[in-house]
C-alpha cells in the first residue's frame, strides 16, 4: 500500500476536479464532494460513492434538499496504487466516475466509454 498524507490526497481530488470542463461544471447542480477514509466496512470496497438524485431524474418536485454527495475513498485508493502516478489517474478516473453518477451515466455505459 502506498503511503500518502490525507493533504496530499485532497490536494489530488481538487486538482482532478478542476479538470473537469467548465461547461460540466456550470450544470452540475446541488453536489458536495468529499474525501473520506474508508468506505461503509460492510458494503464493497468502493473508491467512490455517488448519492443523491441524478440530474436526469430531476423534477419540479426537487427543491430544498440537501446536496448529493460524492465521497472519495482514500484507503482503497492507496490500497489498489504502487507509485504516486498512479493514485494521480486513479483519483481521476474515481472523480470522473462519480461526476457521470450525478449526470445520470450509470456504471454499464461508463464501461462502455471505457471508465473502469
Amino acid at each position: 500500500m502506498l503511503k500518502m498524507s490525507r493533504e496530499d490526497f485532497e490536494e489530488l481530488v481538487s486538482s482532478a476536479l478542476d479538470r473537469v470542463p467548465a461547461d460540466l461544471v456550470q450544470v452540475m447542480d446541488n453536489v458536495a464532494v468529499f474525501v473520506e477514509d474508508e468506505p461503509d466496512p460492510q458494503g464493497p470496497e468502493l473508491m467512490g460513492l455517488y448519492e443523491g438524485t441524478p440530474l436526469t431524474e430531476r423534477g419540479e418536485w426537487y427543491a430544498g434538499v440537501l446536496p448529493d454527495r460524492i465521497s472519495i475513498y482514500m484507503g482503497p485508493i492507496l490500497r489498489r496504487c504502487e507509485e504516486p502516478e498512479e493514485v494521480v489517474h486513479e483519483v481521476a478516473v474515481t472523480v470522473v466516475h462519480e461526476i457521470a453518477h450525478h449526470f445520470g451515466i450509470d456504471d454499464q455505459r461508463l464501461h462502455e466509454l471505457g471508465w473502469d
